[in-house]
């Protein structure tokens, strides 16, 4: 494969600045930045930028669909949603399925892992499974406690292919299930849950580092002195400088005000994008079928709910516009602001070469049009999408 020079562009170095000149990539890495020589680039594949903004690719740590495709479905799930990402401006991604403890489940599983590697289109660091160690249920959530044997059993099944798992704080004997979680290597996420802030603390002692949809099913514990606020999870993690926190920024599951306050809280590198998308993200809106019995209505102004119970079941959001919310709603350089989608989400998964542009990086790119819709997607220096001409 040829070197690729795009050439004028203005370049996103998320938490830096924002920067115009010409970005050289080679065998998958990028190898220098700024204004590049002719000569720097004998033979490279020339694109010319057109003044657009170039960032590194989007990292979703959270979701669980795209368009027509479920992750949890099976190995074609996990392959089509994956042709599917690079239009939404995604270069990475971590699968996120709800467990559904029944006979043939871990078998399931373990298929979707084993399929990781034949994917070329997205780069998948590992599968995240929203539970089954859950204190509070929700969209189809499993709420079990904590148990080494079963957790034994996911792990084998993954065949360390598991890179986050998301309990709860207040699941009982959940203390011992973040401890043998992290000598494996994974990152533990907090979510689904009514815990106080011994519970929390306790929690995060053993390592958990994240709460993931913020906000969402974090519910404060019980009033037990009239007109005194009950503080729990939310504040726990918030006051705690190990956690950060992630958020669907549709503007349905979270007010862009509760996004700020985490910022405030957390600064711009403690808050990271997610979707937490089904079916029907990125689709026009509609009524969608999914594998937990009932169907989902999907509106990008609605989010997606359960078709006949209208509760929240995921998100019809995809990271872009999820981006174009938050460069609308904070105040802040958009260049920190691109790093909540990138470089934080990198950071999180200990991915180095990931979320950022600079020499040494991986070649994972977005040139986007003014729209903030994806014009081109490179992952690892790879073109895996072009938007087609109208």
């Amino acid at each position: 494969m040829p070197p690729l020079l795009i050439r004028n562009v203005r370049f996103v170095e998320p938490a830096e600045a924002i920067r115009s000149g010409d970005v050289l990539v080679s065998s998958g890495r990028i190898v220098a930045t700024g204004r590049i020589e002719a000569k720097s680039a004998a033979g490279a594949e020339v694109i010319d930028g057109l003044g657009r903004l170039l960032t590194p690719g989007l990292i979703d740590v959270h979701t669980h669909g795209i368009m027509h495709s479920l992750y949890e479905s099976g190995p074609d799930g996990l392959r089509a949603a994956a042709r599917e990402l690079g239009r939404f401006g995604v270069t990475t991604v971590l699968p996120t399925i709800v467990p559904q403890i029944r006979d043939d489940w871990l078998d399931r599983l373990g298929e979707i892992a084993a399929a990781i590697p034949t994917v070329r289109e997205v780069n998948i660091p590992g599968l995240h499974l929203e539970g089954p160690f859950m204190a509070v249920g929700g969209a189809a959530c499993p709420t079990l406690p904590g148990d080494l044997e079963l957790l034994e059993r996911i792990l084998f099944a993954c065949a360390g292919r598991l890179a986050v798992m998301s309990v709860s704080p207040d699941a009982p004997n959940i203390v011992p299930v973040i401890r043998r979680l992290r000598q494996e290597k994974v990152t533990v996420f907090l979510t689904h849950t009514r815990a106080g802030v011994e519970q929390t603390e306790a929690a995060l002692d053993a390592g958990a580092v994240h709460a993931t949809h913020f906000y969402d099913v974090f519910y404060a514990p019980a009033e037990t002195e009239p007109g005194a606020r009950p503080v729990g999870a939310v504040e726990a993690i918030l006051a705690d400088p190990r956690a950060s926190v992630d958020f669907i920024a549709d503007g349905v599951h979270v007010h862009p005000t509760a996004i700020r306050a985490a910022v405030a809280a957390k600064t711009w590198a403690g808050v990271i994008l997610i979707t937490d998308s089904n079916i029907g993200a990125g689709l026009p809106a509609g009524i969608y079928d999914t594998p937990w019995g009932y169907q989902v209505k999907v509106s990008p102004q609605d989010a997606a709910r359960h078709a006949t119970k209208n509760f929240l079941a995921g998100s019809a959001l995809t990271m872009d516009r999820g981006m174009a919310n938050l460069l609308r709603w904070l105040k802040l350089p958009p260049e920190q602001i691109w790093g909540m989608g990138t470089l934080n989400p990198a950071r999180l998964l200990g991915l180095d070469r990931k979320g950022r542009l600079a020499p040494g990086a991986d070649a994972d790119l977005v040139l986007w049009d003014e729209d903030l819709t994806a014009a081109r997607t490179w992952v690892n220096g790879v073109s895996i999408y072009e938007k087609k001409s109208t």
